[in-house]
């Protein structure tokens, strides 16, 4: 489950909550007791690094996201050349 941050625009009290993601945003303020509570964007408190798990996870073949193929068109320069 999510944290989320939260600020009150009436007492400017500052808090965080534990919350399922289809729960409804929090309201009221647990300071005093106003119908003021905002909530906040922060940045995550994870990041992903690794060695590119989302590229290579779940794909099928030997082909990857941006690699090209052998036959896409290109000719090399060795092929271009004319035999007398």
């Amino acid at each position: 489950m999510p944290i989320y941050e939260y600020r009150c625009s009436q007492c400017g009290n500052q808090l965080e909550a534990l919350q399922k993601i289809s729960d409804a945003p929090l309201t009221q303020c647990p300071a005093c007791n106003q119908n003021g509570l905002v909530k906040q964007v922060s940045a995550s408190s994870f990041r992903l690094k690794g060695g590119g798990w989302y590229e290579t996870d779940f794909k099928t073949g030997k082909r990857r996201h941006g690699a090209q193929d052998a036959d896409s068109g290109s000719t090399p320069a060795s092929s271009s050349a004319t035999v007398s």
